[in-house]
């Protein structure tokens, strides 16, 4: 039983929703803090773009050992975000695809028995691939949304 058609679609396209979101601002527009204490827009973008290699890793892990027990991700605890933090936005773009390119080619190459290997995640438990999968891509969607109203916030505030 391969991955649900709805966890394929949006694991090949979902992040591309992030261009349009951002369309029309500067990297200066996006770096810029609009709710204090909280991310921009540019570090959630970091945050997606270094998150990934920490989900496809987790999804290796589950591939080669017997119900992982994975620690919480906590994005200002990992060195890659702040490293992407400080790259520029047509490099996160495009390791933004390119890392989905690479869990898509994992996802896509296993079977059905690789597919009901477990991890375990200490907060929610054991997860198969497709949970993880799914739980991966709820975690982006969070992510884009927020990009999505804190851009139609800049957006409006320029319109005024």
């Amino acid at each position: 039983m391969p991955l649900p058609n709805t966890i394929q679609c949006r694991l090949k396209s979902q992040h591309e929703s992030l261009s349009g979101i951002i369309r029309g601002l500067t990297e200066t527009q996006l770096r810029a803090p609009v709710k204090p204490g909280k991310w921009s827009a540019f570090e959630n973008i970091a945050h997606l773009v270094a998150y990934q290699p920490t989900f496809l890793e987790r999804l290796r892990k589950i591939a080669h050992k017997d119900s992982p027990l994975f620690d919480r991700y906590t994005a200002d605890n990992d060195p890659l975000f702040r490293e992407c933090c400080q790259r520029a936005l047509p490099e996160l773009m495009e390791d933004l695809n390119t890392q989905r390119f690479l869990i898509n080619n994992h996802l896509t190459q296993l079977n059905e028995t690789g597919l009901r290997r477990r991890g375990i995640h200490p907060l929610y438990g054991g997860f198969d691939v497709a949970q993880w999968s799914e739980f991966f891509l709820l975690h982006e969607a969070h992510h884009l949304f927020t990009v999505f109203t804190l851009t139609a916030g800049m957006r409006v505030v320029a319109e005024l």
